[in-house]
């Protein structure tokens, strides 16, 4: 995945589809986006821009964002490594400090494989 995209390209995808999910038509503000990752919105249109130019995100100045098809594969796949290792850490090694294990699944996430990934969820479904 690392070789792929850049790991903050890949945090701003994953956000913007975790909020989109939870947005009416699936579009996300500036504002959103700024709250969730506690950052000036200034800092964000500066990283849409950067999306934008990549494909990545349906954007212009002032307007709501979508992610292009493109965008959301890559935040779904994000997200799916970041759970793998959430649900590993959480069920198999029974930590629970959940905004240490956000810290951690999050910087871990951009390093794993698609199998890596299949064979902690294989492991862990295995064990619990």
């Amino acid at each position: 995945m690392k070789d792929e995209i850049k790991e903050c390209y890949a945090d701003y995808l994953k956000t913007i589809y975790l909020i989109s999910k939870r947005n009416k038509g699936g579009w996300v503000a500036n504002s959103d986006i700024a709250e969730h990752l506690e950052i000036k919105p200034s800092s964000v249109t500066i990283m849409l821009r950067k999306l934008n130019k990549r494909g990545l995100v349906n954007w212009k100045p002032r307007q709501k964002i979508r992610l292009t098809e493109n965008g959301r594969e890559i935040a779904q796949k994000t997200l799916g490594y970041y759970l793998s290792l959430k649900l590993f850490f959480k069920d198999i090694l029974k930590l629970e400090d959940n905004i240490i294990l956000d810290r951690i699944c999050c910087k871990m996430e951009h390093h794993l494989t698609p199998d890596i990934s299949r064979a902690l969820i294989k492991f862990t479904n295995e064990i619990s």
